[in-house]
């Protein structure tokens, strides 16, 4: 095999929310090998994602409920160690990271939604984003908003620019929308691009499936079933809405927004069926074209979604697969001296209660590296010149392992101050809004009694003016 093509290949990685003994595995899913095995871990639905592709993140469930404490680990995929335990105030339920992997969100069965940095694992926002559980959570593929699934139905929707103002975090975000559409919990939510418009779906045990105008919050369309829908998954390049039921059965069906003019659409006799398992399924994800779905007979199989017929059908004889991940297999491989120093990423410990930033102070990190050779994006910001001058005249005469860490630590202490200063500039437009709205308000107030009182002025000068000096003394 090409060192190529061997870099291209994905694994699957899956885990249970069960027992803690099942923990995660990863799997070769060309040849059905067992690549990796991680203990002690039992995630909650939606509640493993991989970060980066150089760690894997997983909520731990809590049978004591949300209030019992929670947990967060972190596992490194090219370094096997022991995981960055993050203890968290509540027990975790689903949970997801932005794109760049700068930001985790998780959310609670208490309703309470929290917001942490990753770099220095700073919690930056916790807020009561509703009243029932929060089921289901995803970004959307810009990263400015960020979207919540409840167990009423209740879909809402909250703009990051709100959620990571650090000024402002003593107080609650503005909701940007919600929806109470579905008539029952909601058991998925993905994000897509239908031509110019970003839409999102979303799938209930309702038995229905809704497509959602992201921006402004309008629905579109939306798909109806005999039986509950309980995970989705789309392929963007197929246009092709996979619905998982909890009969076993996997519903497909061709998503064209545009040409659909009824927003209620049945699609019992629209969608062709996938049928293999026997009991409700749990996850559904895709490698490629090839559709993966996990269910609560034990097993999860690869799909030729064409064809119609299953590739490999995998046995997960301790629990049920809830969670599933798809990474690159070249994520797993160990790393050169080199890249450790020049393609590494900071992930810190979260905090469990909100804090005052203090960088450097009782902080633990994992630093991770991924394999490839490509160059790091430029940076464009500028900071200390000192510092500048310092590291320029190091890349002119030898690039030490010291000063590409300190070339990399100024870097995202850049980055980490224009995303401050850009705060602060919207925190002083908002205040000067404010100011001029305030003005106009007083000025119209004002008014009436200028206009007013002026004609009168007038006339006792004229009078005053008309009279004698007599008459004026009198």
């Amino acid at each position: 095999m090409e060192m190529g093509e061997k870099m291209n290949k994905e694994a699957l990685v899956v885990c249970s929310d069960k027992s803690t003994g099942i923990g995660i595995t990863v799997w070769d899913l060309e040849t059905g090998e067992q690549l990796l095995h991680i203990p002690t871990c039992a995630a909650a639905p939606h509640g493993l994602f991989c970060l980066r592709n150089q760690f894997i993140v997983a909520s731990q469930s809590n049978r004591h409920g949300s209030f019992g404490g929670g947990s967060i680990f972190i596992w490194p995929l090219n370094k096997p160690q022991s995981p960055l335990r993050s203890y968290t105030l509540e027990a975790m339920g689903p949970i997801s990271c932005t794109k760049d992997g700068l930001y985790i969100a998780g959310g609670a069965t208490s309703g309470n939604a929290y917001l942490w940095e990753v770099t220095s694992g700073r919690l930056l926002r916790t807020w009561h984003a509703h009243h029932k559980s929060l089921k289901c959570m995803v970004f959307s593929d810009d990263d400015s908003l960020l979207i919540f699934g409840c167990t009423d139905g209740i879909i809402s929707v909250w703009s990051m620019i709100s959620l990571v103002d650090v000024e402002d975090s003593g107080s609650s975000p503005s909701l940007l929308y919600y929806s109470s559409e579905h008539r029952s919990s909601i058991t998925g939510l993905v994000t897509m691009s239908a031509g110019a418009r970003s839409i999102f779906i979303s799938s209930s045990l309702d038995g229905t499936c809704k497509v959602w105008e992201l921006v402004s919050g309008r629905h579109l369309q939306t798909l109806v079933y005999p039986m509950s829908v309980t995970a989705i998954a789309f392929h963007p390049i197929e246009r092709l809405l996979f619905s998982g039921s909890v009969d076993g059965n996997i519903f497909v069906n061709v998503l064209d927004i545009g040409a659909v003019e009824d927003c209620f659409v049945t699609t019992e006799d629209q969608a062709f069926v996938l049928k293999v398992h026997n009991e409700s399924i749990t996850a559904l994800t895709f490698s490629g074209f090839h559709l993966i779905s996990a269910s609560e007979d034990f097993t999860f199989c690869l799909w030729d979604t064409i064809n119609r017929v299953v590739l490999r059908r995998f046995n997960n004889r301790k629990g049920a697969v809830t969670n599933m991940v798809v990474i690159k297999q070249s994520s797993l491989f160990p790393i050169s001296n080199h890249q450790r120093v020049t393609h590494q990423f900071q992930v810190s410990l979260l905090q469990k209660y909100p804090q005052p930033s203090n960088p450097g102070k009782g902080m633990a990190t994992f630093l991770s590296f991924p394999a490839s050779h490509s160059k790091p994006p430029p940076t464009h910001f500028h900071g200390n010149n000192l510092l500048d001058h310092l590291i320029s005249g190091s890349e002119q005469e030898e690039q030490t392992p010291a000063m590409l860490q300190t070339k990399l630590e100024k870097n995202i202490d850049d980055r980490l101050w224009v995303t401050s200063m850009t705060k602060h500039v919207m925190e002083i437009s908002k205040h000067l809004q404010c100011r001029l709205l305030d003005m106009m308000q007083c000025r119209l107030l004002c008014n009436p009694y200028e206009l007013d009182s002026s004609p009168k002025k007038k006339r006792h000068k004229i009078q005053s003016q008309n009279q004698t000096p007599t008459e004026q003394s009198e």
